[in-house]
């Protein structure tokens, strides 16, 4: 959410011209399947064993505890302390739980790196409960399933929603969310948060400027130049931690130049597919952005860092998805008005029009089955799930969940209302997965996107990098393959 002019402490009101419906009934009508907008770490050292000593059994279940948690029990959260922070569930889904059951104690903690403080924990047997696991330091799901160590989330889907016995959980999710989460068959992530990606700038700096948003690439450059004549850094994005923001970005063009089953075939490691024509142009056109309109200095920043210039108006265009203006509610000031735009076409002979946008469920939430408590934690995601749960999230954070029409009635912040918009005014919508399938592939292209962009790689050399890269997972015996 932006900031009030008012209330530097509040969220400033909007008054869109759509709602959730509105934007839920255009992604249903686009066929709408997403993806977990993050990259992969090391695997887990475990492999499969016996159901812990400790474990809890369960309780009897009724229409008020349908999946049978033992009323009793504590369940352990750990949640991302990214850019929807940790205060949606402290102050709002733990509470919905300790009603529902108030005998049971939830212990919440928050971290950064998901991946080094909870990998020991699977490894040991001792994991918590639930997990958010995202970030940049977020534990590989491919090596979680392969070891055994992921809840099947069958029975939370099809439990009765908290808010209506006669649909299930699963009947109350935006299409596609739970395709996504699912792994060889069965679902066992919950993506809660749906999200729009983009290219993000200051709607108020825009205005005062008298610059138009771009929707062919001539245009686009030809704004860079008139941004960088007026002595502000036109793009750039956070090399450090952030460089699958530009490679989301990337990927979106070449999914525009080529067609969305561009990035089906990178998914499925098809031979080739890095090598196709739309990625080796996507990829040359960025290239040239990163050399003519950005700044190398940006290769050692977090994403907070460049997140921070954007507001003073220091940087013009910053590549995200719709967490961002939350992200940055505390350092925006009253000058700055977050707005998102699609990713201009490159060519004039695009095979996807500009309006095409990549959106996605994210935010991925898993209950590990070697828990102490899995009953629990899955009725934690049902609490989560419902539509008081996903309303208090939306306020807490300004961002949409994967909960369909939850949000109706709500008014939505500036930047939330803009990428609403940019999602209904879509003709298409697109996805991949591989970085939530593959992680050395996820890692390889984020490396591959900072050589490109910020240390003077060729495309050439970027679609060889990255086929080598997908060729030796496909041969790998050992690496567990998926498929869409």
């Amino acid at each position: 959410m932006s900031l009030s002019p008012e209330n530097p402490g509040t969220a400033q009101i909007a008054k869109p011209d759509l709602n959730r419906r509105t934007v839920l009934k255009r992604a249903s009508a686009l066929g709408l399947l997403a993806v977990p907008a993050v990259g992969l770490l090391e695997a887990c050292a475990t492999s499969g064993g016996s159901t812990p000593s400790d474990q809890s059994t369960g309780g009897a279940k009724s229409s008020d505890n349908p999946l049978g948690v033992d009323p009793a029990a504590g369940v352990e959260v750990v949640i991302f302390a990214g850019g929807y922070g940790d205060a949606y569930a402290t102050k709002y889904h733990v509470p919905l739980y300790q009603k529902a059951f108030p005998k049971a104690k939830v212990t919440e903690s928050s971290t950064q790196d998901i991946q080094g403080t909870l990998q020991p924990r699977f490894s040991g047997g001792n994991p918590p409960d639930v997990v958010d696991n995202s970030g940049t330091k977020f534990m590989d799901f491919g090596a979680l399933i392969q070891d055994n160590q992921l809840q099947d989330l069958t029975d939370l889907l099809n439990a009765p929603s908290v808010d209506d016995a006669s649909k299930t959980v699963k009947d109350t999710l935006v299409d596609g969310t739970v395709e996504v989460g699912t792994y060889s068959g069965k679902p066992y992530v919950m993506n809660y948060v749906f999200t729009v990606y983009g290219i993000w700038y200051n709607a108020k700096l825009f205005q005062t400027k008298g610059w138009t948003v771009p929707t062919t690439w001539a245009d686009f450059k030809t704004l860079l130049d008139k941004i960088h004549a007026a002595g502000i850094t036109p793009y750039g994005y956070a090399g450090a931690n952030a460089s699958y923001y530009q490679y989301y970005v990337l990927m979106t063009s070449a999914a525009k130049i080529g067609g969305a089953d561009i990035l089906k075939n990178i998914d499925n490691l098809e031979d080739g597919a890095w090598m196709d024509p739309a990625v080796k142009q996507s990829a040359a056109a960025w290239a040239e952005i990163g050399a003519k309109y950005s700044d190398k200095a940006f290769l050692g920043l977090k994403h907070t860092d460049v997140q921070l210039k954007q507001d003073q108006d220091q940087v013009a265009f910053y590549p995200s998805g719709n967490w961002l203006e939350n992200e940055q509610k505390d350092s925006t000031p009253p000058t700055f008005n977050y707005a998102m735009m699609p990713v201009p076409s490159v060519t004039t002979s695009d095979k996807l029009d500009a309006s095409s946008v990549m959106a996605v469920a994210g935010e991925p939430f898993i209950v590990a089955a070697k828990g102490k408590n899995p009953k629990g934690g899955m009725e934690y995601l049902r609490r989560m799930l419902s539509k008081e749960g996903a309303k208090d999230f939306t306020t807490a954070t300004g961002s949409l969940t994967s909960v369909a029409h939850a949000s109706d009635g709500m008014s939505l912040s500036p930047g939330l209302t803009s990428s609403s918009d940019a999602l209904s005014k879509a003709k298409s919508a697109f996805y991949f997965r591989f970085d939530g399938w593959y992680k050395d592939l996820d890692t390889e292209c984020r490396a591959a996107t900072n050589e490109l962009f910020y240390q003077g790689g060729t495309a050439d050399h970027f679609c060889q990098r990255m086929q080598a890269k997908a060729d030796a997972i496909k041969k790998d015996k050992s690496i567990t393959k998926f498929t869409r």
